[in-house]
């Protein structure tokens, strides 16, 4: 019997790469898996990875109206073409565009993942118009899957989605974690030793570590500031960064590049392709972002046991119990930052309370087998 064709679709490969990694493979099985993303290069190893068919579809993360709708166009006729059961999109971009064409190209399943609301950060003009753009893209979509509680209950209670159209699959996430990759027993000692050795590291230091894009609305500004301040009094600490800057989107203050750049505890290691080996030489995970959807870091962090400190949002306060695998602050506060790195370091059975769940509340409820099959279960439900 030939198989129903399913196109997943995302702005960039990143997102296909990071975001999903295995899941196109696994459904591949079950559906013709084709994906569609910016980058063509890059896209063509991901479908090389995934052993799935690609559409290289050029879309920007920024506000192109003209090109998203040529985008939109030339989307349609490929739809049209290829006659898809299923268009499943991901991040805003590949939304508007991948909603807007399949409605027009009448495939019957129009399925949109919500993994984070950028319009929360947004003011004035730009808020509106990305409410707008949000709106539209679920009014096309016949389900719309936010990948976390928390951002469910902002969708209703801005009335952006009809409640019908809305379901959170399994306990959140939209890939789960593999927890047989994401393992720290897969890192020797003398591998851990000399990772440190190269980021300037040794064994009496205490590692905070953050990992994502270096941006304001992940946090950063406060994150410095409140590792300053405790470095001052705790000269064992250091923060380990990893991940690019985004100076054309979000850029941090130039009070925080300086820091970054001059002071000798923080260690920036820029995009890594593999995070694994930095989470095995740091103590804890810091991540004090303004928005997230139900962010992979954490599940990753606490997948390699490590305690984590998170802001108070969706999908970060899903994940972490408080004073059980991590503690959650208020957003935007450096002072309360400084206070729960303060309490890690000093407090020692606290930290080893919180590093004994760690992993454990991981494998209970976000292994990536069991969200993967409960995508695939929604899937089948559809006629």
């Amino acid at each position: 019997m030939e198989k129903q064709k399913l196109i997943r679709i995302t702005t960039v490969p990143l997102s296909l790469d990071k975001l999903l990694s295995g899941q196109l493979r696994f459904m591949s099985a079950h559906y013709e898996v084709i994906a569609v993303a910016a980058e063509k290069e890059y896209l063509e190893k991901i479908g090389a990875k995934e052993e799935v068919r690609t559409f290289h579809l050029e879309m920007s993360r920024k506000i192109t109206p003209i090109a998203d709708l040529l985008a939109v166009i030339r989307l349609y006729f490929f739809l049209r073409n290829e006659k898809p059961f299923i268009v499943h999109s991901h991040t805003p971009k590949a939304g508007i565009v991948g909603m807007l064409a399949a409605k027009w190209a009448g495939v019957p399943h129009r399925l949109h993942t919500v993994a984070g609301l950028p319009l929360l950060e947004a003011k004035g003009f730009k808020r509106k118009l990305l409410e707008f753009v949000e709106k539209v893209t679920y009014a096309c979509a016949t389900k719309v899957y936010p990948n976390s509680t928390g951002l469910k209950n902002i969708i209703i209670e801005n009335k952006y989605c009809a409640l019908a159209k809305l379901n959170v699959i399994a306990q959140g996430s939209s890939n789960g974690i593999d927890t047989t990759f994401f393992n720290p027993d897969l890192f020797s000692i003398e591998q851990n030793l000399l990772l440190k050795e190269k980021c300037r590291l040794t064994e009496e230091h205490f590692v905070f570590i953050f990992v994502g894009r270096l941006v304001k609305d992940k946090g950063i500004n406060e994150m410095v500031e409140a590792f300053q301040t405790v470095h001052k009094t705790h000269n064992q600490t250091r923060l380990l960064l990893v991940g690019d800057y985004e100076a054309d989107l979000d850029p941090l203050s130039p009070k925080t590049l300086e820091a970054i750049e001059n002071n000798e505890a923080i260690v920036a290691v820029g995009f890594q392709n593999d995070v694994r080996p930095y989470f095995a030489i740091a103590n804890a995970l810091i991540f004090p972002s303004y928005r997230e959807g139900f962010p992979n870091v954490v599940m990753q962090a606490g997948a390699m046991n490590l305690p984590c400190i998170v802001s108070d949002i969706n999908g970060c306060n899903e994940i972490i119990q408080e004073d059980v695998n991590g503690t959650i602050i208020p957003v935007k506060n450096t002072d309360a930052i400084v206070d729960k790195m303060q309490l890690l370091v000093k407090n020692t059975n606290h930290y080893s309370v919180l590093q004994s769940n760690a992993r454990k509340m991981i494998l209970s409820r976000y292994d990536q087998k069991v969200v993967w099959e409960a995508i695939l279960y929604e899937y089948h439900l559809l006629k």
